[in-house]
């Protein structure tokens, strides 16, 4: 393997962050209380466009949080797409609700609203869409069938902050949202996530569980099993560092997509594209590769030339934890099997754009050569 020139993602910490988090270590203000959280859940929150905004301390036990707090568990079902990292299912899981699965649109990856339809039953209590890649989901769809159903509908926006769908935010649409702030994220807090709702009482429940069930007016008093779900107040100060400049860096990630788009133009490597009523953010940039090319391959042939690339998710059907009865999800399959995600930090530049696509079609000559 060639030096690493170009990993998949990497943070961008040329803000306020450092300043934010030595102000943290000179208060002793380091834990789960500080000026920095309140700042940051309120700047969120408007940023988004929602009433109410609460850190945690990573994206999965924001999900895990959302579904609680809706009373979500023992015999209740969950729609859910198969193309999405596994934490929007095990979140499902934890509390012993069942993960029902459904295929994704071929024309934008994310899930089929009309496939959700298929799968409501008696049982089905809510429909956790997950905005893939950046791409928002077909929300006016969701809302309606959630409406006409009874059903709660979920927003896991982990890889979407900075996407828009009508012109309004994604998170902003269902009962309630998530966001995941990881290292590999949009904007980062090394470890991190936010909750967030425009209904006050499910606010006021999702505070009371990530605190250990603590009452309200009593100190130590606890009158629920909760958890300990907190964000610190220094991610909290890299979160707002972070959110200062989200704008810039949202428009830089577009910036990479619109040269990566150019330069497979007239290729045929398919990237991933947007609808006309969205905003596409682009937390990762990706691509289907042509039915010919072994991924695996030339996943070791740019890592060679110091690229670094990464599978689209597996769908979450095909693995061991939740393969119990068999499922056909054509579309999702079928994406999963010929997905790239390439590097996609808002530090590249349009000549680094040219080096990696350029490295993917020397690839491609080699393989037609032999």
């Amino acid at each position: 393997m060639g030096e690493l020139k170009y990993p998949v993602y990497q943070p961008n910490l040329n803000g306020n962050e450092k300043k934010y988090v030595n102000e943290c270590l000179d208060s002793t203000w380091i834990s789960g209380k500080g000026k920095f959280i309140d700042k940051f859940e309120n700047d969120f929150a408007k940023y988004i466009g929602v009433n109410h905004a609460t850190g945690v301390c990573n994206g999965t036990v924001a999900l895990h949080l959302a579904l609680e707090a809706l009373g979500i568990g023992e015999g209740d079902e969950v729609i859910v797409p198969t193309l999405t990292y596994v934490a929007s299912v095990n979140a499902i899981t934890y509390t012993g609700a069942k993960p029902v699965f459904v295929d994704s649109l071929e024309s934008t990856w994310q899930l089929d609203p009309e496939d959700v339809i298929t799968k409501i039953t008696s049982k089905t209590k809510a429909v956790l869409c997950v905005h893939l890649y950046g791409h928002p989901c077909e929300m006016k769809s969701l809302v309606v069938i959630c409406e006409k159903h009874g059903l709660f509908l979920v927003e896991d926006c982990a890889e979407a902050i900075g996407s828009r769908y009508d012109g309004e935010h994604v998170g902003v649409f269902g009962d309630v949202a998530t966001f995941s702030f990881y290292g590999n994220k949009t904007i980062t807090t090394g470890e991190g996530g936010m909750v967030t709702t425009n209904d006050e009482t499910l606010y006021e429940r999702i505070i009371h569980l990530k605190g250990q069930g603590l009452a309200k007016y009593r100190e130590y008093w606890h009158d629920a099993i909760g958890y300990n779900y907190r964000m610190t107040n220094i991610c909290a100060a890299i979160g707002l560092a972070q959110l200062e400049r989200i704008n810039t860096i949202i428009e830089d990630k577009i910036e990479i997509a619109n040269w990566y788009r150019e330069e497979f133009k007239e290729s045929n490597f398919e990237f991933h594209t947007e609808t006309e009523n969205v905003v596409h953010s682009y937390w990762m940039c990706t691509i289907l590769l042509p039915v010919e090319i072994d991924r695996r391959e030339l996943k070791e042939y740019l890592l060679n030339n110091g690229i670094e690339t990464r599978p689209m998710f597996y769908p979450v059907h095909t693995m061991p934890i939740y393969a119990q009865k068999y499922e056909k999800h054509r579309v999702a399959e079928y994406l999963a099997r010929r997905g790239i995600n390439l590097p996609s930090y808002p530090g590249l530049t349009q000549t680094d754009i040219q080096k990696i696509v350029h490295s993917l079609f020397s690839y491609q000559t080699l393989k037609n050569g032999q």
